[in-house]
C-alpha cells in the first residue's frame, strides 16, 4: 500500500470521467463527479459558490460515506446532524450515532488498468472502523465502491442500515429523472422513467430474499437537467452487485442537492456484527456519460466482459434446452431424439432441464416433489447420466444439466431427513410455493451448503464431461426463521443467505472450472451483477414469445451485455402468450443475444428445420462474434414506435449487424423513416447485405431494403440512414455491414 498525502485535493480518474475530493476538517468531501476536466483547482474554487440554505436533514458535509448522527461542520451556525446516511450503527453501549474521521487514504496495488484506493475511517468515540474502497477501471469509465465494517467494541454492534454507497452532489441541477427496470415473472426488465420531485425521493427495492431482480432491477440511470436520450445528455448510472434483498434511494432535496444511497436491505432487524469480525458489503458500480444512455450501457457491457463475467470474451455455445420441448416427460429416447435434432440444426450443446432427478415416492414428475434430492432417476434414465454425456459427445455436443440448489420440496428426502434446514418460522404454519410444496433451504447454514455441494459433486463425478449448469431458484422467502441463526441473529439471514449461495457456487466453480453456469431464477430474477460475477450468463425471462422478448431484451441491455443474455427460439403458438410468429422473426430476435432453442426439433416442419440450420450456421460464422463481443447501439425504441431497431458494431468498427423488428401492422400508414445507424467509422465504406432472409415461391429472397449489396460510406449511413419495408405482422430484417477498402 502507498499512503497518499493528507490535506490535498484528491482525484480518481478514468479515461473520460473523474471524481474530485477535497479535505474538510477530519473527513473528505466529494465535490465533483462527471466529465474528466484538466484543472481540478478551478473546480474546487467554483464548488459551493451558490449560497445554500443551511437546513438539511441529509447533513451539510458531503462525506464520502455519511453515517447517521454524523456531519460536524466547522461553523457553529452550520452544524447539523445527518438523519439519512448510508450507515446506521447502534454501538455496544446503545449509542445510535456515528461520527467517522479519516485516518488515511492509501493506494492499493491492483491488476493493470485499475486504480484502487482505500479511505480508512474511525469513529471519533469508539473503536469502530470503516474502510471505503474506490476501484476505477480506467478504459471502461466504471468506478466500483464498497465498504468493510469492523470494530473492537466490548459487545456486538447492530447495523440496521449498511449501504455500499452514500453520495451527495451539491446543486447539479434543479431537475433529475430516474430510469429503472421493473417487472415480475414473464415481464422482466420493462423500462420506466420518472422525475424526482424537489423535496422527494424515489426508492427502488426488492424484498424477495432470492428473486431480487424482480419488482425492480438493482440498477438505475439518472439524467441530470432533462431526460437524456440514447445519444445526448448527462447521466449518472449505478448498479448494485447483489443477489439478495436490496434498496437504492435517490433523493432530490429542497436545496436541489442529489443524494444516492444503495446497498443490502435488512428487512427484519439489524445485522449483528461481533467484535473482531469484518463485514464486507457488495460492490456498487458507478459510471458517468455526457453522451446519453447508450454510452452508459456500453461502459457496463465492456466492463462486464473484461472484468466481471467469467470467461467474458469466450463465444457462447448455441444450445437446445429441453424444457418447453419435453417439460417433465424425460426418458433416454426423448433426450436422444432432442440431441439428434440439435445436431442436425447445427447446435453445440444440449441442456437437460427440470425432471431428471429424485427417486421412489419423491421422483420429479411435476413441481411438487424431489427438489433437494440431486440423484439421477433410475426409472426415467436407466443408463445413467454418464451414458447421456457420452451420447452427446458422440454427436459432437456438450451436455448441460438443470439444478435448483437453494430449494427443496416438502415431499423430498432432504426435507424428510432435515426439516431444520428449511427457512421457516417457529410456531408458524409453513407457507409453500410452487406445487404447494416448495420451500427455501437455509443457505446461511454451512451444513446445508456442504450437503448440497456433496450431492452436486457426486452427480458431476458420475458424469464427467458435463459442461453446463443451469442454476435456478423459483421461490422467495415465504417464511422467516432459521434454526442456525438464533434469536436476534436471525436478522442476519437476509445477508448471510446470499453470501452462502455465493460461497456454494464459488466452491463448485473452483472444483469444476470448465463448467459454464447460467443464472436463472424463475426467469430473469438473477439478471444482476451479483450473480453474474459467478455465472457466465443469465436467463432473461420465461416469456419466450419473440415480440415480448424485444421489450425484455431492450431493458436488459441497458446494463447487461449480449453474451450474457440467453435468448431462445421456441415453438408456436407461444406457450406463454399464444402468439404465432414466423420462424424467421423468432430467430432474428434471439440472434441479438446468446442464441439458443427451446422446443422439440421433431415437431418442426422440414421447412423450419432447413431455415433453422441456415440461421444457426449464419449466427455462428457471421453474427455471434459481433453481437457477443461488439458495442451495442439502440436505434429505435419499441416503446416509441410500432417497430424497433438495434445494432452491434465490432470493436475495430470493421463489421456490424443491424436488427429491425416490426411490432404492430398498420396498413397503409406508419411507414418507418430511414433508420440512422451509429458507431461506424464515418470515413470508411461498408458493404450492406441483408441476411437470414426467406425465399418466395419462386425461390427469390424476400428483402426489406433496396440497398442490399450496395457499398456506402459510414458517414452517410449514420447521417441519412437505411429505409426498411415491413409487410406482414411480425416481419423483421437483419443487415450485415462489412468494411471494404
Amino acid at each position: 500500500m502507498k499512503e497518499l498525502a493528507k490535506g490535498k485535493n484528491f482525484q480518481i480518474k478514468t479515461k473520460n470521467t473523474m471524481m474530485l475530493f477535497v479535505p474538510r476538517k477530519d473527513t473528505w468531501t466529494l465535490i465533483y463527479y462527471g466529465k474528466r476536466l484538466g484543472n481540478a483547482a478551478d473546480i474546487a474554487k467554483l464548488w459551493g459558490q451558490t449560497e445554500r440554505w443551511f437546513y438539511t436533514l441529509g447533513g451539510n458535509v458531503q462525506e464520502t460515506y455519511p453515517a447517521f448522527g454524523g456531519d460536524l461542520e466547522t461553523q457553529p451556525q452550520q452544524q447539523s446532524m445527518n438523519k439519512h446516511g448510508a450507515l446506521l450503527a447502534i454501538h455496544a453501549n446503545g449509542d445510535p450515532t456515528t461520527e467517522l474521521a479519516i485516518e488515511s487514504i492509501e493506494e492499493v496495488k491492483d491488476r493493470p488498468g485499475f486504480k484502487h484506493y482505500v479511505f480508512s475511517y474511525k469513529d471519533r468515540a469508539y473503536p469502530f472502523f470503516v474502510k471505503q474502497h474506490y476501484r476505477a477501471a480506467f478504459e471502461t469509465d466504471i468506478i466500483e465502491t464498497w465498504v468493510e465494517i469492523s470494530h473492537k467494541e466490548k459487545a456486538s454492534v447492530k447495523l440496521p442500515r449498511m449501504d455500499s454507497c452514500g453520495l451527495k452532489f451539491r446543486g447539479l441541477s434543479n431537475r433529475y429523472f430516474v430510469q429503472n427496470l421493473y417487472g415480475t415473472w414473464a415481464s422482466e426488465a420493462f423500462v420506466a422513467e420518472s422525475e424526482i420531485p424537489r423535496g422527494g425521493h424515489i426508492e427502488l427495492d426488492a424484498r424477495s430474499g432470492v428473486r431480487d431482480a424482480w419488482g425492480n432491477n438493482p440498477s438505475f440511470m439518472l439524467s441530470i437537467g432533462g431526460k437524456a436520450t440514447e445519444t445526448e445528455g448527462s447521466v449518472i448510472a449505478g448498479a448494485l452487485a447483489w443477489s439478495g434483498s436490496w434498496h437504492i434511494d435517490l433523493l432530490h432535496d429542497a436545496n436541489d442537492d442529489l443524494h444516492i444511497y444503495g446497498g443490502v436491505a435488512n428487512l427484519s432487524g439489524p445485522y449483528i456484527l461481533d467484535p473482531g469480525k469484518t463485514l464486507t458489503l457488495p460492490k456498487f458500480l458507478l459510471t458517468y456519460s455526457d453522451k446519453g444512455k447508450g454510452q452508459v450501457s456500453r461502459n457496463f457491457h465492456t466492463w462486464a466482459r473484461d472484468f466481471t463475467i467469467p470467461r467474458g470474451h469466450e463465444l457462447r455455445s448455441v444450445l437446445l434446452n429441453s424444457w418447453e420441448g419435453a417439460y417433465f416427460s424425460l426418458s433416454d429416447q426423448v433426450l436422444l431424439d432432442m440431441m439428434d435434432g440439435v445436431k442436425r440444426i447445427g447446435g453445440e450443446m444440449f441442456v437437460i432441464d427440470d425432471g431428471w432427478f429424485a427417486q421412489g415416492e419423491f421422483v420429479r414428475n411435476n413441481g411438487c416433489t424431489g427438489l433437494g434430492d440431486w440423484t439421477w432417476n433410475r426409472d426415467k434414465l436407466p443408463k445413467g447420466l454418464n451414458y447421456l454425456v457420452k451420447q452427446a459427445k458422440k454427436r459432437g455436443l456438450k451436455l448441460g444439466l438443470w439444478f435448483e440448489p437453494e430449494m427443496a420440496n416438502t415431499r423430498s428426502q432432504i426435507a424428510h431427513d432435515h426439516p431444520e434446514w428449511i427457512i421457516r418460522g417457529e410456531n408458524r404454519t409453513l407457507r409453500c410455493g410452487r406445487g404447494a410444496t416448495q420451500v427455501v433451504l437455509d443457505m446461511s447454514n454451512p451444513k446445508v451448503r456442504e450437503n448440497i455441494f456433496n450431492q452436486i459433486d457426486a452427480v458431476l463425478k458420475a458424469a464427467p464431461g458435463l459442461s453446463y449448469i443451469k442454476w435456478d431458484a423459483n421461490a422467495d422467502f415465504m417464511n422467516y426463521g432459521s434454526d442456525f441463526l438464533k434469536g436476534e441473529r436471525c436478522a442476519n439471514l437476509w445477508f448471510d443467505y446470499t453470501m452462502g449461495v455465493y460461497e456454494l457456487i464459488a466452491k463448485l466453480r473452483k472444483k469444476y472450472p470448465k463448467i459454464i453456469f447460467q443464472a436463472c431464477s424463475s426467469g430473469g430474477a438473477h439478471a444482476e451483477y451479483g450473480f453474474l460475477s459467478h455465472a457466465e450468463e443469465f436467463w432473461g425471462s420465461d416469456d419466450t414469445d419473440a415480440r415480448q422478448r424485444i421489450f425484455i431484451q431492450w431493458g436488459e441491455t441497458q446494463f447487461y451485455p449480449a453474451n450474457a443474455m440467453a435468448c431462445h427460439v421456441t415453438a408456436v403458438p407461444s406457450h406463454q402468450t399464444g402468439r404465432v410468429t414466423p420462424i424467421k422473426y423468432r430467430f432474428d430476435v434471439a440472434m441479438s443475444g446468446r442464441l439458443g432453442l427451446e422446443l422439440h426439433p421433431k415437431n418442426m416442419t422440414e421447412e423450419e428445420l432447413e431455415f433453422s440450420t441456415k440461421a444457426v450456421a449464419l449466427y455462428k460464422k457471421e453474427i455471434r462474434p459481433i453481437v457477443q463481443q461488439g458495442d451495442l447501439y439502440r436505434l429505435v425504441s419499441p416503446y416509441k414506435e410500432n417497430y424497433a431497431s438495434i445494432m452491434y458494431v465490432s470493436k475495430d468498427k470493421s463489421k456490424a449487424v443491424q436488427f429491425f423488428y416490426g411490432l404492430n401492422m398498420v396498413y397503409c400508414g406508419d411507414y418507418p423513416p430511414p433508420v440512422k445507424l451509429q458507431g461506424l467509422d464515418p470515413k470508411a465504406k461498408y458493404k450492406v447485405e441483408e441476411v437470414n432472409y426467406v425465399l418466395d415461391k419462386k425461390g427469390n429472397p424476400k428483402l426489406h431494403t433496396v440497398v442490399n449489396g450496395e457499398i456506402l460510406s459510414g458517414e452517410v449511413l449514420m447521417e441519412v440512414g437505411i429505409g426498411f419495408t415491413m409487410r406482414p405482422e411480425y416481419d423483421s430484417a437483419v443487415l450485415k455491414l462489412t468494411k471494404v477498402k
